[in-house]
C-alpha cells in the first residue's frame, strides 16, 4: 500500500470538516490533557483562598514589612534600615501589589500560600520521574510522586511558615520546579528559576553560579540570558540598598548579632537543625536512594544528593561567619531529600527484587509500606502541634484587626502619627508600620526605652482582650489634639468586637 493511500483518509476527514482524531468526549478529554497542569495551578490558587479564608490566619512579622516597602517604593521613600533583612524575592511581588491598597495584603497572601503548596507538585514531579518506570511500572513512579509531595508537608513547622506567608516554603517550590525544569529539558526556565530563589536565599548563588557556566559551555544561546540573570541578581541585591540606603550590604549587616544565632559548636549545631526538618525514616530512604543510585550510576540522583550536602555546608560556612543560620533556611535542602526518598519509594516497587535472590516480585510493597506505618506517629504529632498553631495563629489575628480597628477609632494613622512616635512590643511592630504607613525602623519596639526619652510617642499596649493607647511627652501645642488618644480598645457588653472607650 502506498503512502499516498494512507493520506487519503486523513484528506477527506479535512474536505468534510471532521478530524481524523477523536471528537465529542474525546475532543474534550484531549483539551484537558493538553492544559492539565493550568487546571492543577488553577486548583491550587482556589484551595489557598479557601485554606486562608478557613485558617483566617494572618501574615508573620517579615511579610508585613515586604508590604511596607512596596507602599514606600510607590512613595519613592524605601528605607531599607529597619528590619526585616532585605529580600529582593519578595520585592518583585509587593511593588505590583501596592497599587491595590489594602488589596496588596489579600494578593501577596494568596501569591505565598499557592505558591508554597505548589512545591508539593513538583517534589512528587521529581520523583516520577527519576523513578524512571516503564509503562508496566507506572504505578510505582506514581507511588514515588505522592510519597513525595505529601511528604514536603511534614518538614517541621512547613505549615507554619505556609499559613504565616513567608517566602522559604516558597522558595521551596521555586528551587524544586527549577529541578524539574532541567529534567524536562527546559534549562532555560530552569535558568530563570534559579535567579529567582537566588533573590531570595544568598545560598542559591553557587549553585546559580555552576548551572551559568555548565550552560554557558553547553548551550550558546543561553549566554545573553545568563548575563542578564547574573547582572539581575547582582542589581537587586545590592544595587537597590546601595541607591535607597548607600549600604550595599545591608541585608548581611542586619543578619548579624541575631538572637537566633547558634551558640556552641556551629557546625554541629547547623547539621542538628537540618537533620530535625524531616523523619528519620525520610532521611533513611533519601540515603537509600542515594547508595542505589551509586550502584544503578543514576547521575541525577548522585549530583541532587550532593546539591543537599552542597547547601548545607554552605549554611555551615554562613553559621561560621556570624548569619544565624536559621532551620528554614535549610528547606530548600531538606525539600530535595524528601524528593530523593519519593524515588527510593519507587524503585523499592520497581527494582526491589532484585536485591536478593528468589524474592517475588511484590516484595518492595510490604517495604514501602513499613516505611510509610514508620511515619505516622512523626506525622500524627506534627499535625497536633500545627492544629494548636492554627488555633493561636486565629488569636494573633484578633489583635490584628482590633489594632486596626483602633487606628481608625482614634481618627486615622494620620492622626496618631501626628502626635508622636508609635511604639508597641516588638511581636507588633512591623504590624503597626504596615497600618501606619511606617517604615518599621521608625516605629518603637522598646517601650519602656522610649518612655525615658523626650520626643512625643504614642504607646500601644497589647490586653488580653484589646488594646490600651496612651501618649506620651506629646507636645504643648498638641495636647488638646491629641487627648482623645488616652483610651482603651476593648469590648463590652453592647459592642463584643470593641469599642473605643476614653480615658
Amino acid at each position: 500500500m502506498s503512502d499516498a493511500t494512507l493520506e487519503t483518509p486523513r484528506i477527506l476527514a479535512a474536505e468534510d470538516g471532521r478530524s481524523s482524531g477523536t471528537s465529542g468526549p474525546g475532543r474534550a478529554w484531549s483539551f484537558v490533557g493538553r492544559y492539565s497542569w493550568w487546571f492543577v495551578a488553577f486548583a491550587v490558587v482556589v484551595f489557598s483562598v479557601v485554606l486562608i479564608r478557613v485558617t483566617n490566619t494572618r501574615p508573620g512579622y517579615d511579610p508585613y514589612g515586604w508590604l511596607v516597602w512596596g507602599y514606600q517604593t510607590l512613595h519613592l521613600s524605601l528605607d531599607l534600615g529597619g528590619a526585616p533583612s532585605w529580600k529582593p524575592f519578595t520585592y518583585l511581588f509587593n511593588v505590583p501589589y501596592a497599587l491595590f491598597g489594602h488589596w496588596a495584603l489579600w494578593l501577596w497572601m494568596v501569591t505565598s500560600v499557592a505558591t508554597s503548596l505548589g512545591g508539593c507538585i513538583f517534589g512528587g514531579r521529581i520523583a516520577y520521574r527519576l523513578t524512571n518506570a516503564d509503562r508496566e511500572h507506572r504505578y510505582a513512579a506514581i507511588a514515588a510522586g505522592v510519597f513525595a509531595g505529601l511528604a514536603l508537608l511534614g518538614i517541621q513547622d512547613y505549615m507554619h511558615y505556609v499559613l504565616s506567608v513567608q517566602s522559604d516554603p516558597m522558595l521551596v517550590t521555586v528551587c524544586l520546579a527549577a529541578i524539574d525544569c532541567h529534567l524536562c529539558g527546559h534549562h532555560r526556565w530552569a535558568f530563570g528559576l534559579a535567579v529567582l530563589a537566588a533573590l531570595g536565599r544568598p545560598e542559591v548563588w553557587p549553585f546559580v553560579v555552576l548551572y551559568a557556566v555548565w550552560a554557558w559551555l553547553t548551550i550558546p544561546s543561553m549566554r545573553w540570558l545568563i548575563y542578564a540573570g547574573l547582572a539581575f541578581i547582582t542589581l537587586l541585591w545590592f544595587g537597590v540598598p546601595t541607591i535607597t540606603n548607600h549600604r550595599p550590604d545591608i541585608a548581611g549587616q542586619l543578619a548579624l548579632a541575631s538572637p537566633r544565632e547558634l551558640h556552641g559548636n556551629k557546625v554541629i549545631g547547623t547539621i542538628n537543625r537540618f537533620t530535625a526538618l524531616t523523619y528519620l525514616p525520610v532521611q533513611l530512604a533519601a540515603l537509600g536512594a542515594v547508595i542505589w543510585a551509586a550502584f544503578r550510576r543514576d547521575r541525577t540522583v548522585l549530583i541532587l544528593g550532593a546539591g543537599v550536602v552542597a547547601w548545607v555546608v554552605v549554611e555551615i560556612g554562613f553559621a561560621l561567619h556570624g548569619w544565624p543560620g536559621v532551620p528554614r533556611y535549610l528547606f530548600e535542602p531538606a525539600g530535595v531529600m524528601i524528593a530523593l526518598s519519593g524515588v527510593l519509594v519507587g524503585w523499592l516497587l520497581i527494582d526491589a527484587r532484585r536485591l536478593g535472590s528468589g524474592w517475588p516480585s511484590w516484595i518492595g510493597v510490604p517495604v514501602v509500606a513499613l516505611l510509610v506505618v514508620s511515619l505516622l506517629p512523626g506525622v500524627l504529632a506534627r499535625a497536633g502541634a500545627e492544629h494548636k498553631d492554627v488555633f493561636h495563629e486565629r488569636a494573633r489575628t484578633v489583635q490584628i484587626k482590633k489594632l486596626s480597628a483602633t487606628l481608625n477609632a482614634l481618627g486615622g494613622y494620620q492622626h496618631v502619627r501626628a502626635c508622636g512616635r508609635p511604639v508597641t512590643n516588638v511581636e507588633y511592630v512591623s504590624i503597626m508600620a504596615w497600618y501606619t504607613k511606617l517604615n518599621t525602623g521608625k516605629v518603637g519596639y522598646r517601650p519602656n526605652f522610649e518612655l525615658r526619652q523626650n520626643y512625643p510617642i504614642v504607646l500601644f499596649t497589647q490586653l488580653r482582650n484589646g488594646w490600651a493607647i496612651k501618649p506620651w511627652h506629646t507636645a504643648p501645642s498638641m495636647q488638646a489634639a491629641c487627648a482623645n488618644l488616652n483610651a482603651l480598645y476593648v469590648p463590652t457588653a453592647h459592642h463584643p468586637s470593641g469599642v473605643l472607650i476614653h480615658k
